[in-house]
């Protein structure tokens, strides 16, 4: 059956052909966002959501999203989706960040000419029949330092917009190298000398609880006199009132803001403020930008919802649709790596170590993760998936780490998870053969070989004789038929496991007689699902 997408929102009939294209069912609303109760009433039918700012995914319609899978946003802001509710119930939110990019930079370096040159204000001047040219006296732009607080996608292009205008560039930005730096033609700074140089100031850093005010009274005062303040990224980044308060003392020369703390923006202390522009967040607003994000959702979400593939998700590591198919079996390994650990820990878990060695370390390890999570935590929440399970291991306040090493070993690459209890440490590897099949390879450290089948039966016992005989005699009286039987042993006579793929599921009677021997220890039935 084709999976099924709503559009909920105004998209181009070529991004919606383009759902079709890729074999996706679509149902195209573009009014039925601004319909909450239509909208909850229909959106359990749904694998898809596609959005952009109308539509509202609130907690609640999520819980209406039964069969819901992605919700696309054509666009870069989510601030319209419930984001943790979304990752609760496994479903990947997406983004557009690239398709407005250019749109954005451009109307910030658009925002400088207007704020250096008085242009609004010189426009409505002379509209009304004035001729105020001693008024409306600017600064020239060409050999003036533009401080630049974050150089990511859109920052690093108005950095080369700027320096095709002939400004010099520094730049803020923690995960800005030096060499990428140096790529870019700009000068890598901290906050402090960014203020002090500035002539003016453009901001392009996400909103979050560290970036939430970097432009306060504190660091406004810091900056050079003089400085233009131009604000496209989030409301919130900078002080409005106390950014207010400096324009009207002549320490900032001039603002030019498309974003404010309170959208939509009625009021604002910048309002009415000489030599400041406000725009009604424009940013992305031409026509090439909506296209272009449009058609980027439509072909992200059919890509996942076709192939698999997870491009510019917000709540889970992006798998591109050519190492999905290569992902896939390395993905299967670490969720039957999980679910065993899982299955046979009986005790709330306190850390968990990832391990992946040889061609494993050089995967997309964080897609690997968490399908390990997901498969660790399934067989206590059926419903979990490698969205949700990061999110539920973060709130339990488990202490979670990958580690990645050279091959050490005969196999190309495998990975090992371990996991500590308040009592005990648990440990099992495994690998991908090249039939595509997850193999354990290990467990306990204790070394075996053995295929994965759906049905299993794990025992931990005492390395003495007779275990072979006496485990088949059991099964085989109670007419369970073994398809695979594989014994690893620590030392003669120390620790040792039996593996057994079998054909059915082991009653708790059976597992009872196999657990009255005294030479073992734990008799464990397995399930998993690899078909």
């Amino acid at each position: 059956m084709a999976p099924r997408v709503l559009v909920s929102d105004e998209l181009s009939e070529t991004a919606v052909q383009i759902f079709r294209d890729h074999g996706v069912e679509v149902d195209f609303q573009p009014k039925l966002g601004k319909d909450k109760e239509k909208l909850a009433e229909i959106i359990g039918n749904y694998d898809g959501l596609a959005i952009r700012s109308a539509t509202k995914v609130t907690e609640k319609l999520i819980a209406a999203a039964t069969n819901l899978k992605v919700v696309g946003r054509a666009g870069i802001g989510v601030d319209n989706v419930d984001i943790p509710a979304a990752s609760r119930r496994g479903i990947i939110v997406m983004n557009t960040p690239f398709g407005n990019s250019i749109t954005t930079a451009e109307h910030a370096i658009a925002l400088m000419f207007a704020v250096a040159r008085q242009l609004p204000a010189a426009d409505g001047s002379t509209q009304a029949g004035k001729w105020e040219k001693s008024k409306f006296m600017g600064v020239e732009i060409t050999g003036k330092v533009l401080g630049v607080i974050g150089a990511g996608n859109i920052g690093s292009i108005v950095c080369a917009r700027a320096i095709g205008l002939k400004m010099h560039v520094i730049a803020y930005d923690p995960f800005l190298s030096k060499e990428r730096a140096e790529e870019m033609g700009v000068v890598k700074v901290e906050l402090d000398e960014l203020l002090a140089q500035a002539d003016f100031i453009s901001l392009h850093v996400p909103l979050t609880d560290k970036t939430r005010n970097i432009l306060n009274a504190e660091a406004i005062a810091k900056t050079k006199p003089g400085v233009r303040i131009i604000n496209c990224a989030r409301g919130g980044l900078v002080d409005e009132k106390a950014l207010a308060e400096a324009l009207k003392s002549g320490h900032v020369a001039g603002a030019g803001f498309d974003v404010f703390e309170v959208e939509p923006a009625t009021e604002s202390p910048l309002f009415g403020l000489p030599n400041v522009v406000c725009t009604p967040h424009l940013g992305a607003s031409t026509t090439e930008a909506q296209e272009n994000v449009a058609l980027q959702v439509a072909e992200q979400m059919s890509e996942y919802l076709v192939k698999g593939a997870v491009t510019n998700a917000i709540n889970m590591p992006s798998i591109t649709a050519e190492e999905a198919p290569i992902l896939k079996p390395f993905i299967r390994l670490a969720d039957v790596l999980g679910a065993f650990v899982g299955q046979v820990t009986e005790s709330a878990i306190k850390e968990i170590e990832i391990l992946y060695d040889g061609s494993t370390a050089a995967m997309n390890t964080k897609a690997l993760t968490s399908a390990a999570l997901a498969g660790l935590i399934r067989p206590q929440v059926a419903d979990v998936n490698m969205v949700s399970a990061p999110v539920m291991v973060k709130e339990k306040g488990v202490i979670l780490s990958e580690v990645k090493r050279d091959k050490t070993g005969v196999f190309d690459g495998y990975i090992k998870l371990t996991v500590k209890t308040a009592n005990q440490t648990r440990s099992v590897a495994g690998t991908v053969f090249s039939d595509g099949k997850p193999r354990f390879i290990q467990i306990k450290g204790i070394n075996l070989d053995a295929d994965v089948g759906n049905h299993m039966v794990y025992i931990t016992n005492t390395d003495v004789p007779g275990m072979i005989g006496f485990i088949g005699s059991t099964l085989g009286d109670a007419g369970v038929n073994i398809a695979n039987f594989q014994l690893g042993r620590e030392k003669q006579g120390g620790d040792a496991i039996a593996l057994l793929y079998v054909d059915g599921r082991v009653s708790e009677t059976v597992l009872d007689k196999l657990r009255a021997n005294e030479a073992i220890r734990q008799a464990k039935p397995l399930v998993f699902n690899i078909d």
